[in-house]
Formats: structure tokens, C-alpha cells, sequence
């Protein structure tokens, strides 16, 4: 058995990323980087910078890019608040054609006095300026 395994290892090597799975993995590098470095608006450009961009977190759902954007900032750059440190993990990204992918994970913070994590389903578009983030649906505490 453990031949058998040995020998399906060599004949059928571990898939790589396409080229979709590289270019949207890079938004959301982006985005963690962005945020690392407490720039809300640099991690807005993984965004659709559209009114029709919606975001769901709770019981609440935001629409627009302003909108989404004001929603970071005062959750996480208010009086007293604190950004962290962000990692996504845990990545499964499928493509629903050549210009749409869906993405699910994990997000995680670490804060002064808390760790904040959940998970997260994205839905990206190949647009014009390239991948983007159409609708975030985020829960997590």
C-alpha cells in the first residue's frame, strides 16, 4: 500500500495554482499587507469601487464602496479602537467561470487584548482593473 501511495505521488503531482487562483490570492495578499500596515484605504482596493459592492457582517448589511469603507473605519480606527494584526487562512478558491470566483476562509486578529477571528465567503469579479471583491459576507466575533 504504502508503494502504491509512494507511486501515485510521482505519477500525479500536486496541482498548481492557475493563473485565477494566483491573481486573487494576490488581492487578498494585498489587502493583509494594506492592513498591516494600518492603510484601511490601501485594503479597500481589493473592493469593488461601486455603490453596488455589498458587505455582510451579523445582522447588518452594507452597500457601496464609501459605505464599506466609513464601516472599517469606525470599527477599526475610532477612539480607543485597534486594527491588529490580520492573516487570512485556510483558503479555498473556486472558480465559477472566467471571470467570477467564489472564495472561502478564515480571518484572524490579534490585538492588545483580544484575538477576533471567523470566517469569511467572498465573491470576485474580473473587471477592468482587475480582480475585486464584489460581496463579503464576514461573521466571527
Amino acid at each position: 500500500m504504502q508503494i502504491l501511495v509512494a507511486w501515485i505521488a510521482l505519477v500525479l503531482p500536486a496541482s498548481q495554482p492557475t493563473e485565477v487562483e494566483k491573481a486573487i490570492r494576490a488581492v487578498l495578499d494585498a489587502q493583509v499587507g494594506a492592513w498591516n500596515s494600518g492603510d484601511i484605504e490601501g485594503f479597500m482596493e481589493g473592493y469593488w469601487r461601486s455603490p453596488k459592492l455589498t458587505f455582510s457582517s451579523g445582522s447588518d448589511i452594507t452597500r457601496g464602496w464609501d459605505a464599506t469603507l466609513q464601516r472599517y473605519k469606525k470599527k477599526y480606527q475610532s477612539e480607543g479602537a485597534e486594527m491588529g494584526k490580520l492573516t487570512f487562512r485556510d483558503l479555498e478558491i473556486e472558480p465559477l467561470g472566467p471571470e467570477a470566483a467564489l472564495v472561502r476562509g478564515r480571518w484572524q486578529l490579534v490585538r492588545t487584548k483580544d484575538k477576533p477571528g471567523g470566517v469569511f465567503s467572498l465573491i470576485l469579479r474580473k473587471l477592468p482593473e482587475g480582480w475585486r471583491i464584489v460581496h463579503d459576507h464576514t461573521s466571527g466575533s
